[in-house]
């Protein structure tokens, strides 16, 4: 496997894409110290030719904390206890955030109030107005 496929449009070379073993955090006991089995990968989604300039312009837009500033995607998986499995998790879920980035908002249409609405809540207005009014106090003169 030397790509990541996202979709039948988009896949990735891995050289394109940064894995870096690293040690994983949290209770694990001796094997946590010594084992560098989580994974920390790195994919530049601003300067990959590999992306479609539509998923590109949408994917640095989203508001993923995953996304750096410069375009950087940086994914740290250490979820599982062997490196192969976060790696594939890694890879995963770096092929679910670009898929998210593939699907195309739709455009919102301008709506009214039917007629029948406006004077519908205009009639509930006046009702509610006129209960309050009726708590008041007369006034003293």
């Amino acid at each position: 496997m030397d790509r990541l496929v996202v979709n039948r449009r988009i896949s990735i070379p891995l050289a394109e894409i940064a894995l870096n073993p690293m040690r994983a955090q949290g209770a694990g006991g001796q094997n946590v110290n010594k084992v560098s089995s989580a994974i920390h990968l790195q994919f530049d989604a601003k300067t990959s030719p590999s992306l479609p300039d539509g998923v590109r312009q949408r994917l640095l837009e989203s508001r993923d904390s995953r996304i750096g500033v410069e375009g950087i995607i940086t994914i740290k998986a250490q979820q599982h206890r062997s490196q192969p499995r976060n790696r594939e998790d890694a890879l995963r879920r770096l092929k679910d955030l670009i898929n998210s980035a593939c699907v195309v908002p739709k455009t919102r249409k301008k709506t009214r109030p039917s007629a029948a609405a406006i004077r519908e809540r205009l009639k509930n207005k006046r009702r509610q107005s006129e209960r309050k009014a009726a708590r008041r106090r007369p006034p003293s003169d």
